[in-house]
């Protein structure tokens, strides 16, 4: 007897009556003329593996998702212009503070370094660029929502949308030491004189 799948018909309009929101953001791709150097960058950065490659592009994974990291190779493109529009950075999230600051250890050991790396306030920021000079976020979110929308609503932000930099060997020191997460992640004022801006690198 053969077995036959009963068919149901669906209706999208009753199932789906509102705009319905993704249920992640699940990767992103980027092309690049330095392929190697790139697979290897990102393969560091985020103690990641490839999940497909071949000579023309490589998926990378660092969690069940089957790939978070795209690089597709295209050898005879141009380097990025920042003149022109487009993505500004990609960020990544640590769940632990300290695990941010291991990640940190452990790249400068293999030679890469942050540019810039700053306590926004809702996040302790660091910023690298990949071969291709593509910015990348390694963060650790200090509140939840609500203490986000909180920060935003004590005015701090309008006080300073850029945050305030810091020095990740210090801050090291301190979480070594035992210093109250609190205490470490609490963002200082501004220096008097200074403006956000003074705050910014590039």
């Amino acid at each position: 007897m053969t077995n036959m799948a009963t068919q149901v018909a669906r209706d999208l309009s009753a199932a789906y009556p509102e705009a319905v929101k993704p249920s992640k953001l699940a990767h992103v791709v980027i092309r690049t003329p330095r392929f190697e150097a790139s697979k290897a960058w990102w393969s560091t950065v985020l103690d990641a593996q490839p999940s497909y490659e071949n000579a023309q592009l490589s998926f990378m994974t660092y969690d069940d998702e089957h790939h978070r990291i795209g690089i597709i190779n295209m050898p005879d493109l141009r380097d990025q212009d920042m003149a022109n529009a487009g993505p500004e950075h990609i960020a990544f999230t640590y769940a632990e503070l300290g695990a941010l600051l291991a990640t940190y250890r452990r790249l400068e050991a293999q030679g890469i370094a942050p540019f810039w790396t700053i306590n926004h306030g809702p996040t302790i920021s660091m910023y690298y660029r990949d071969p291709d000079g593509t910015k990348v976020e390694l963060q650790y979110d200090v509140f939840d929502v609500e203490g986000v929308e909180r920060f935003f609503a004590s005015g701090a932000y309008e006080e300073n949308f850029m945050g305030i930099v810091f020095d990740p060997e210090a801050m090291i020191a301190a979480y070594e030491a035992g210093t109250p997460l609190d205490q470490i992640t609490r963002r200082p004022t501004l220096p008097e004189g200074m403006t956000p801006w003074d705050m910014h690198r590039d």
